[in-house]
Formats: C-alpha cells, sequence, structure tokens
C-alpha cells in the first residue's frame, strides 16, 4: 500500500503556477504566506509550496501583467496582496484548462479503462 504524505518537489513544480493563479483568482486577493498555507490545508499537507517556490512565481506573475499587487498596512507592517489582472483571467482560465486536460490525459495512462476488441 502506497501512503503519500507529500508528493515530491519534481511532481509539483510545474502545477505550482496554475495552482497559485487559480487560488488567488478564486479568493479575490491573497498574499504570500496565506498563497502557501491555503494550499498545505486545500491538500491535506500533500502540496506545501515553499516561499523560494512562490515569490519567483508571483513576481514573474506581476511583470507579466497577469498579476498586481496592493500593500495593506497591518500595524507596523506591510501585507503585499496580489490580484488577478482583467488581462490575467485569460491566463487563468487557459492554466486551468491545460491543468484538467493534462490530468484526463494521465487518466488515459495511469488508469486505462478496458478496452473492448
Amino acid at each position: 500500500m502506497y501512503i503519500c504524505n507529500m508528493y515530491s518537489k519534481e511532481l509539483t513544480k510545474g502545477t505550482l503556477q496554475p495552482i497559485i493563479l487559480k487560488l488567488i483568482d478564486s479568493r479575490g486577493k491573497m498574499y504570500g504566506y496565506e498563497i502557501t498555507q491555503e494550499v498545505k490545508k486545500m491538500t491535506l499537507g500533500k502540496i506545501d509550496i515553499s516561499e523560494g517556490a512562490l515569490y519567483p512565481i508571483l513576481h514573474k506573475l506581476e511583470a507579466k501583467n497577469v498579476l498586481t499587487t496592493e500593500k495593506v498596512f497591518i500595524g507596523k507592517r506591510i501585507r503585499k496582496y496580489y490580484k488577478v489582472t482583467k488581462e490575467g483571467k485569460q491566463v487563468v482560465k487557459d492554466a486551468t484548462n491545460e491543468i484538467n486536460d493534462f490530468v484526463n490525459t494521465l487518466q488515459l495512462i495511469f488508469n486505462p479503462k478496458t478496452q473492448s476488441v
């Protein structure tokens, strides 16, 4: 019996950007730590996004105008919220469609249906 506590970095690497985009889009706006914790919670700890993986993705998406930021002062601290831009909505849609298609394709390999001859 195979028990998976957490997926390998190699397995999740290509899915982090679509995960982050979909989550921010569905919540309206989120800050970095909130993103990591929500992904961990939603996946029951199986996907853990490190800050070293998260922030380069967020910065790249911001540079491509897929995300915009809003700084909010919380006491003496500044919290940077990320929000999907109007242009970014199509990127989220495309990424979601691609991931869903990819999962369906993997099903063909890992869970093939019995084919009648």
